[in-house]
């Protein structure tokens, strides 16, 4: 091995010597790290069947343990599997579906707003994006739930408003923001010469917005956006405490409707657990492998 002064033999002189960083102290996080589902695209497909079966195991021991025997707890959840996949877990995915896209809409409006050369606008929606970023999201549902009425008269024309309609409104403001933020982001990570060069072909704003700016940022909006599907996706339960009937308030309906037994509580809310974990988990990979295939190269 060839000798290094100052790292393998002793150094020749007193000057400070900086030693490379060792191996797996290299930070790999850039502008469109998505840590969020990070660690959950880095397990590998055994972990995942281990994660599911040993969450069963568990489960099918917690309530071994009292007269409510093994097979009729199986035999109640098989029952009900259906109904929670069909009316409750796929409900989700609808709210969150919807959610996605008007948070999208509105927050590609918001973000353009944020680059806007009119000083007012640029931080009327700046401070737009702030506060409802930096809200929690079950006091914004609770907010809208509440200041939101039951139903709404037009021309004698009596519309019911649902609650569930309340909690992709509620939920939309939060990815609003975080979508505005993503757009903002994106677009001031475009060189300046894109802008200038742009400007030199007397090209309008707007033209090079649209023709220029935003073509080369969709690809790098794309995993951010996805990771904050998967977010949003494992909040939808909050819905179901503002009364909305989403797969986790139909598996509490469910036990009660089995005589509440303490020992349903473990199989379905892993159930539901493992629902939820086999739908973000291919979103969380499909996240990781977009990062890489679209990571700008310095």
């Amino acid at each position: 091995m060839k000798s290094i002064p100052g790292i393998n033999s002793k150094a020749s002189t007193d000057f400070a010597v900086l030693k490379p960083p060792a191996r797996n102290q290299v930070s790999h996080w850039h502008p469109n790290s998505t840590s969020f589902t990070r660690w959950l695209s880095e397990l590998s497909i055994l972990n995942c069947f281990l994660f599911i079966l040993l969450a069963f195991v568990f489960s099918s021991l917690a309530f071994a343990q009292s007269n409510y025997t093994t097979t009729d707890a199986v035999d109640a959840l098989f029952r009900w599997m259906p109904f929670l996949l069909k009316s409750g877990f796929f409900f989700n995915i609808l709210i969150s579906l919807l959610v996605m896209l008007i948070g999208t809409l509105t927050g590609i409006v918001l973000g353009l707003g944020q680059i806007s050369i009119h000083g007012w606008l640029r931080k009327l929606c700046w401070a737009i994006t702030q506060f409802f970023r930096n809200s929690p999201w079950l006091v914004l549902l609770f907010v809208v739930m509440l200041a939101f009425p039951f139903q709404i008269e037009i021309f004698g024309l009596t519309i019911p408003v649902p609650d569930w309609l309340k909690a992709v409104i509620g939920l939309s403001l939060p990815i609003m923001a975080n979508v505005s933020e993503i757009v903002r982001g994106a677009v001031i990570s475009v060189p300046s010469g894109q802008w200038e060069a742009a400007e030199s072909l007397a090209y309008t704003r707007l033209q090079t917005l649209w023709q220029i700016i935003l073509p080369q940022c969709f690809k790098r909006m794309i995993p951010p956006w996805m990771n904050w599907y998967a977010i949003l996706t494992m909040a939808t339960p909050l819905v179901s405490i503002l009364g909305v009937e989403d797969v986790l308030k139909l598996a509490r309906d469910a036990t009660e409707a089995e005589g509440n037994h303490p020992e349903l509580l473990m199989p379905f809310y892993t159930f539901v657990l493992v629902l939820f974990f086999i739908y973000c988990y291919p979103i969380a990979k499909l996240t990781q492998r977009l990062e890489r295939k679209f990571s700008v190269k310095g």
